[in-house]
């Protein structure tokens, strides 16, 4: 607006707001309501009718051009044919209940949907002991492919039978130590962390201990 003076236009239009703000009036009124309205490098100012020159327009125009504002907002425009039917608040079921008497487990059985079953070690070095020798490894990222295919064996039946994600150290160790290359403790450790920079296991770090589970490529043979 700098350079402006006389009588003026004022106009700011924002899409994204559906607004529309014109202001007429003297320059200097003009700019004072543009700065009070926040919008001081928004917009743009043009010269308006006959008395945008140099010299100051009379008292009445002064008086009449103050009174000479208007925010405009545009309609919104039809509503769209997609939204769907409108909503009924009626068919909302309300439930109410005492506050920490929510019975997740029940609501969860209720959906279908059962607890996972935390691993039981002695069914599970039984199961372990009576599994057909499994094929190798193959590929070139595999340390020692027998004791890496007994582990796959091992995390497949603890995913798909009991829901679990993984296993620690620990329980891992005392299931299949034998199978897994004799490994124990630290060395079993280092070798199992080996698989997990290979992105062929995950590493979950609990409380008390670290498990190790599947990653769902190396499960299904595919690194």
């Amino acid at each position: 607006m700098a350079g402006l003076t006389g009588y003026v236009q004022y106009r700011f239009r924002s899409d994204e707001q559906d607004t529309n703000i014109l202001l007429r009036g003297e320059a200097e009124w003009v700019s004072r309501k543009v700065d009070e309205l926040g919008l001081t490098g928004l917009g743009w100012t043009m010269p308006y009718g006959q008395d945008s020159t140099e010299s100051k327009p009379s008292s009445s125009t002064k008086t009449k051009s103050k009174a000479n504002i208007s925010i405009e907002e545009e309609p919104l425009g039809d509503k769209p044919s997609d939204m769907g039917p409108t909503p009924d608040p009626s068919r909302i079921p309300v439930v109410r209940r005492p506050i920490g008497q929510l019975d997740l487990s029940k609501e969860l059985r209720m959906l279908g949907i059962e607890k996972p079953i935390r691993p039981d070690i002695i069914e599970l070095m039984e199961i372990f002991s009576n599994m057909d020798t499994p094929r190798p490894v193959q590929g070139p990222m595999s340390v020692d492919p027998m004791a890496e295919a007994w582990l796959r064996e091992l995390l497949t039946v603890v995913v798909r039978e009991y829901g679990t994600t993984a296993l620690k150290t620990q329980d891992i160790e005392e299931i299949a130590s034998k199978k897994l290359g004799n490994r124990e403790g630290t060395s079993l450790e280092v070798w199992l962390d080996s698989l997990f920079s290979a992105g062929k296991l995950v590493k979950v770090h609990g409380p008390d201990a670290i498990a190790w589970g599947p990653s769902p490529r190396w499960l299904i043979g595919k690194i």
